[in-house]
């Protein structure tokens, strides 16, 4: 058994809240087992230079963990002039996932910045923003249309990302930091939970994987992303992300 006794097939128990921020347009805090991480939405009347006079529309993020988010307090990467690698990684990571999930042309000229703040992480934190961040992008898109900003969704897919693992030759679901800091596999998995991929990032960290393991690995991402979104869904009350109804 695990942390918690879960399986290995188990996510952490997932809290998604809603309008935990009354002046983004959108914002979702979430809790994944010991991760939290706080994402907002924000709505710019402009586009990067090499969309205008397009017509279509922008969706980007920037991720970045608080000093405290971990065991030991980090600096500000403000402080140091320079964003990591790591924090640029990701944030061109969840920017990615997201514009897969729209249709850029809907949204006409407009810029949606995600904003990723990690208030505490334990494994995980890139796979919860993306997980909140689409959830945040929703509640953007829903204020843009109560506004008639927009006229529809343009959704074409949910988003979520989840990590898969192999530690101690075990193919894990949804490692921790435990479990992180000694995979021998890691893997993050991103896709709309319907068997649709949009990212897999596999590396193997001081192991290696079979294609069988791969196989594996798939199907356990494929199934926790079903669950994921499905969460998502009934938190954001919906049927259907294409007519947001």
């Amino acid at each position: 058994m695990r942390n918690n006794g879960r399986g290995a097939c188990d996510l952490r128990k997932i809290s998604l809240t809603l309008d935990v921020n009354r002046w983004a347009e959108g914002s979702c805090l979430v809790e994944w087992g010991e991760t939290k991480v706080l994402c907002t939405a924000s709505v710019d009347n402009k586009v990067p230079p090499f969309l205008r006079g397009s017509g279509q529309g922008w969706v980007t993020a920037e991720y970045a963990m608080l000093p405290r988010a971990t065991s030991s307090r980090t600096v500000r990467e403000s402080v140091k002039g320079r964003q990591s690698g790591r924090s640029m990684e990701i944030s061109r990571l969840i920017g990615r996932s997201l514009r897969a999930s729209v249709d850029l042309a809907q949204l006409g000229e407009l810029t949606v910045t995600l904003d990723c703040d990690v208030l505490q992480a334990d494994g995980g934190t890139r796979t919860a923003s993306i997980t909140g961040a689409f959830l945040a992008l929703a509640g953007a898109v829903r204020s843009l249309i109560a506004g008639g900003r927009i006229a529809a969704s343009p959704f074409r897919m949910p988003v979520a990302a989840v990590s898969i693992g192999k530690v101690d030759g075990q193919i894990l679901t949804d490692l921790d930091y435990s479990e992180d800091s000694r995979a021998e596999v890691d893997f993050n998995v991103v896709g709309n939970g319907n068997g649709v991929f949009i990212e897999l990032q596999g590396t193997g960290e001081g192991g290696t994987f079979s294609r069988s393991e791969l196989n594996e690995l798939l199907d356990c991402g494929e199934n926790a992303l079903a669950q994921i979104t499905e969460l998502q869904r009934k938190t954001m009350g919906v049927k259907d992300w294409g007519t947001f109804e």
